[in-house]
C-alpha cells in the first residue's frame, strides 16, 4: 500500500531505492545487587567498556575517508570529550559503590539524569546535545552487554539503498561515508542537529524529523526520498516511480548541464556584470567555491571555528584558518563575518542566560560585551589580510553607537599589532550586515561609515515578520516575498546605488533561482550563496535582461497581495 511521510528536507535532490533499516535499538539495562567483594571487579569491567568505546571513536577518527566533511572529526572530538567527562565516566562508578548495583544499571540511571538536565535547557542547540550523550552512553552499554560496535550493514547494491534510522550519530555517518548510498531518512533531527549538518555536507538527498518512519517502513520496501519537498513515499506504484525516475533523471541532467557554465562570465543579456560569490562555514569549503568558479567568498561564517569545542580558538588558530582561505582564493575577495553566535547558534563555552536568545546578547552585541574575545579575532583577521583580499563584516548592526564601538575596538586591535611589531593590512575594508529592520531603514547612515554592505535576508525576514525561523509551528509564515521585506531590500539597494556603495545579498534568497530575476530587477548585482547554488543562479543571470526586469520588479513591489505577487513573479520568470 502506497503512503507518504512528511518531514524536513535537509538536502535536496531525489533518491529511489530499497529501504535498509539501521538497527540502533536501545538496550534494556538489567538491574541486580552485587556482593561488596564484587564491586571492584564490576568497576574494572565498566572502565574496560569505556576504554573500548574510546578506542573505537579514536579509530574512527583515524580512518575518516578522504573527502569527508571537516565537521566529522570535530563531532567525534565532541563524543570523545563526553566520554571523558566525569559525569559519564566516573559518576556511574560512585553509584556502583553506593548502591552495590551492576555497571549497566548504574550507567543507564546516570544517563537518564544527564538527559533530563539537557532537556531542561532552553537553548535549542545545547538541548540537541542530549542526543550525543545518549549515543555515547549506548555505545558503552553495548560494550558492557557484549554488543560492541555497529549493527551489520548490507553493502550489496548500495547505490539503490536508502538508510532508514530512528537516529544517526556522527560516528555512524563516518561509516556511511565509506559507501555510496542513495540517501537516508530519520525519525529524529532538527535544523541544528549534527546529522542535519552532516547531511548537507555529504550532499545526500535526505529527509529528517519523520517521527515514525523507522516503525512504519519495512526492510526492503521501495522508497522515494524527495529532499526538495521533504517527503518520503513508501511502496510507490509504477506511475509514481516512473514520475520520480523522470524527475531524478531531469535533475541529474540539469546538474550536468549547469557544470558547463562554470567558465562562462556572469553577465546578463544586456551586458550587466553580476558577481556570484560563495558562502562557506569552514576553510575546507573553499574547494567547493573554486569548483564552481565563484567570484570570491561573500560570507565566511567564522562562528563555526568556535563551535564544538570547550574554549574559543586562539588568535594563532584563527589566523591560520583565515590565511588559508585568503591564499586559496588569491585575488578574489574573501568576506569574513566576525563571531555571530546566539539564538540558534550557541557555543558550549558561553553560558546562555537569555530568555529570548534571538533578541538577546548575540552577534555584534556579544562581541562588544567581550572586548578581549573580539579583539583577538580582529587581530587574526588583520594579520591574515596580508595574504589576500580579506574584508571584515560586522553582523547584526542596529545602531550607530554599536558601529562606533566596533570601529574603536578595531583601532585598538591595530594599535596592539603595531605595539607587538606584527605585520597586518592597515587598510582592511570593513562592512556591515543589514539584517535588522532598523539598520535597513537607517542604511544611509551606516553606509557613510563603512566600505561595503551585506544584506542578510534570513534574519531580516525573521525580525521584520516577528517569526522564529527555527520554530516549526510558525515556519509557514516565513515569507521572503512579504511586501514589507521586499520594500526593505529595495530601499537598501536604492540607497547603496545612490551612494556608490557596494552591496550584496548573502541570505537564502540569493541562492534561490526563482528569485534571481526579481533581485536583478531591484538592482542587485552581487549575490552570495552556498557553492551548490552558484551555477543555477548563473544560468538565470545569463538568461536575463536587466533593462526589461526593472519595470516588472517595481510593479511587483506595489502588488501588496500575496496572490498578485506570485502572479507577477511567475511572469518575471517566464
Amino acid at each position: 500500500m502506497t503512503f507518504s511521510l512528511h518531514g524536513i528536507g535537509v538536502s535536496g535532490g531525489y533518491a529511489l531505492g530499497r529501504a535498509q533499516l539501521y538497527s540502533h535499538e536501545r538496550l534494556e539495562a538489567p538491574h541486580y545487587v552485587l556482593a561488596p567483594e564484587h564491586i571492584a571487579e564490576e568497576v574494572k569491567r565498566f572502565d574496560a567498556a569505556v576504554a573500548s568505546v574510546r578506542q573505537e571513536l579514536i579509530d574512527l577518527q583515524a580512518h575518516i575517508p578522504e573527502g569527508a566533511p571537516a565537521e566529522l572529526s570535530a563531532f567525534l572530538d565532541v563524543q570523545i570529550l563526553i566520554l571523558a567527562d566525569s559525569m559519564l565516566s566516573e559518576a556511574p562508578k560512585h553509584r556502583m559503590r553506593e548502591e552495590r548495583c551492576n555497571a549497566e544499571w548504574a550507567l543507564s540511571q546516570q544517563t537518564e539524569e544527564l538527559i533530563s538536565q539537557f532537556e531542561a535547557i532552553e537553548d535549542e542547540y545545547l538541548r540537541e546535545r542530549r542526543h550525543d550523550v545518549r549515543q555515547v552512553a549506548e555505545k558503552v552499554l553495548k560494550a558492557l552487554m557484549g554488543h560492541p560496535g555497529h549493527a551489520p550493514m548490507k553493502v550489496a547494491d548500495e547505490a539503490e539503498t536508502i538508510l532508514v534510522a530512528h537516529d544517526l550519530s556522527p560516528s555512524d555517518m563516518v561509516l556511511f561515508k565509506r559507501h555510496d548510498y542513495a540517501g537516508f531518512l530519520t525519525d529524529l533531527g532538527g535544523a541544528t542537529s549534527h546529522t542535519a549538518i552532516l547531511a548537507r555536507s555529504l550532499n545526500l538527498p535526505s529527509v529528517m524529523a519523520l517521527h515514525n518512519a523507522r516503525a512504519l517502513i519495512r526492510d526492503g520496501d521501495w522508497l522515494i526520498v524527495d529532499g526538495v519537498a521533504g517527503v518520503v513515499i513508501v511502496d510507490p506504484d509504477t506511475a509514481i516511480l516512473d514520475e520520480y525516475r523522470l524527475r531524478r533523471n531531469q535533475w541529474r541532467l540539469e546538474q550536468k548541464k549547469l557544470r558547463r557554465l562554470k567558465s562562462m562570465p556572469s553577465v546578463t543579456l544586456d551586458g550587466q556584470a553580476v558577481e556570484l560569490l560563495a558562502n562557506i562555514d569552514q576553510p575546507t569549503d573553499v574547494a567547493q567555491a573554486l569548483a564552481v568558479n565563484a567570484s570570491g567568498i561573500g560570507l565566511f561564517r567564522s562562528e563555526f571555528l568556535f563551535m564544538n569545542r570547550a574554549a574559543p580558538p586562539s588568535e594563532a588558530e584563527q589566523y591560520e584558518a583565515y590565511r588559508h582561505v585568503a591564499r586559496e582564493m588569491g585575488k578574489r575577495p574573501v568576506v569574513i563575518r566576525t563571531l555571530d553566535v546566539g539564538a540558534d547558534k550557541s557555543v558550549a563555552w558561553l553560558p546562555d542566560s537569555s530568555d529570548n536568545p534571538a533578541l538577546g546578547l548575540r552577534a555584534i552585541r556579544l562581541c562588544l560585551a567581550d572586548p578581549p574575545l573580539f579583539i583577538t579575532q580582529l587581530r587574526a583577521l588583520l594579520r591574515a589580510g596580508q595574504h589576500g583580499q580579506i574584508r571584515i563584516l560586522l553582523p547584526m548592526l542596529a545602531s550607530l553607537a554599536e558601529l562606533d564601538q566596533a570601529l574603536a575596538l578595531l583601532e585598538t586591535a591595530k594599535q596592539s599589532l603595531r605595539d607587538d611589531r606584527l605585520p597586518f593590512n592597515e587598510h582592511t575594508p570593513v562592512g556591515g550586515m543589514i539584517e535588522v529592520p532598523a539598520a535597513a531603514l537607517a542604511v544611509e547612515w551606516f553606509a557613510k561609515r563603512l566600505d561595503f554592505l551585506s544584506l542578510g535576508t534570513n534574519d531580516l525576514i525573521q525580525y521584520t515578520l516577528a517569526i522564529d525561523r527555527t520554530d516549526d509551528a510558525v515556519a509557514h509564515l516565513y515569507d521572503p516575498l512579504h511586501p514589507a521585506v521586499l520594500q526593505l531590500i529595495s530601499h537598501t539597494l536604492l540607497v547603496a546605488r545612490k551612494l556608490g556603495m557596494p552591496v550584496s545579498v548573502c541570505g537564502e534568497m540569493a541562492g534561490d533561482p526563482q528569485l534571481t530575476r526579481l533581485l536583478l530587477g531591484l538592482g542587485l548585482t552581487s549575490f552570495s550563496m552556498h557553492p551548490a547554488h552558484v551555477l543555477a543562479v548563473k544560468q538565470q543571470v545569463l538568461r536575463s535582461h536587466v533593462g526589461e526586469l526593472g519595470p516588472m520588479a517595481r510593479r511587483l513591489l506595489r502588488a501588496g497581495r500575496p496572490e498578485r505577487i506570485q502572479e507577477l513573479l511567475q511572469r518575471l520568470n517566464a
